[in-house]
């Protein structure tokens, strides 16, 4: 009887410690030189008189050393050319603080990326501007990444006003970065088959973490063995089955001391295997989205700074 409700307890304990199955698979990704070079500037070419001026060479330095990805060079000469540039050239001030604030977008450097808005003249510049949606998608992400959804939203619902296919885009991506497959199901059957098989395709292949945990504490390495994990598996069970033989073997002979301390020891690699299987599951399938999703979003252009219509 003792042991019965022991083992019942052991389970209840095991409930009380779940998983959660939302995932936050890494979906990072490299712009590569060829793509910068092959998107246009939105801006109208420097004339000849401002290509000669001190501001107008710094400006195509840093247009040079963007293209080349050297961003650090790139912001560095475009603020020189802002310092340089006449005050009555207001205009052109926009196209600069533009450029540096892409500059600080394609490295990633989204705190800049912000700052760099909120204290220069791209404040005031109307649906007219001619990079004006771009502008917009760099801040959706910028805001997004470092953790300001309302203000995120508020450009997200704007961008959807004025360009709806631009919205359900972002939406999608959004939903496929942060690997929420419900939202990302949700929003492909509305707009896109293609992705509603993908998406299905990983929902097929995912693995349960109340399932790995819940065989696990049956029997304490099946839960890696789920996961095709055969050495953890292995590992996990022998242990296990050690430290059980170990307490009951002190038990049986009376020594209760030493069988508590086995038995303190195996609750530990229990309860541990328990919590381990259930982490080792999300990393299953954020890898997995990893795979499914990773080459068919840059394919098509899903990732934000993909969606950008202009360079530098």
């Amino acid at each position: 009887m003792r042991a019965i409700v022991f083992c019942v307890l052991i389970l209840c304990l095991a409930g009380c410690n779940p998983v959660m199955e939302r995932i936050e698979p890494q979906m990072d990704y490299g712009l590569k030189e060829s793509y910068v070079r092959q998107l246009p500037s939105a801006f109208k070419p420097l004339s000849a008189r401002e290509r000669a001026s001190d501001w107008g060479k710094e400006y195509l330095i840093g247009v040079r050393f963007a293209e080349e990805l050297d961003l650090y060079q790139a912001m560095t000469a475009f603020r020189r050319a802002e310092i340089l540039l006449p005050k009555s050239e207001s205009d052109r001030k926009v196209e600069i603080q533009y450029y540096i604030m892409l500059s600080y977008y394609f490295g990633k450097r989204y705190p800049d990326v912000i700052n760099t808005f909120e204290h220069s003249d791209l404040r005031y510049v109307t649906p007219e501007f001619s990079a004006y949606r771009d502008m917009m998608i760099i801040l959706y992400e910028s805001y997004l990444e470092q953790g300001n959804d309302d203000t995120a939203q508020k450009i997200l619902r704007m961008i959807e006003a004025s360009e709806p296919k631009t919205g359900e885009e972002l939406n999608m991506a959004t939903a496929l970065i942060d690997g929420d497959s419900c939202r990302a199901q949700e929003l492909s059957q509305e707009n896109s088959v293609y992705w509603n098989d993908l998406i299905h395709q990983y929902c097929m292949e995912k693995k349960s973490a109340s399932t790995a945990q819940g065989l696990n504490a049956v029997i304490p390495g099946s839960g890696y063995l789920y996961l095709g994990q055969k050495q953890s598996a292995f590992t996990a069970f022998t242990i296990n089955a050690l430290f059980i033989a170990a307490a009951a073997h002190f038990y049986i002979k009376g020594n209760i001391a030493a069988g508590a301390i086995f038995t303190s020891f195996e609750a530990g690699w229990y309860f541990g295997g328990i919590v381990g299987v259930g982490e080792e599951t999300k990393l299953y399938n954020e890898r997995l989205w990893e795979q499914k999703m990773m080459s068919p979003m840059y394919e098509e252009k899903m990732f934000p700074a993909l969606m950008l219509r202009y360079g530098f």
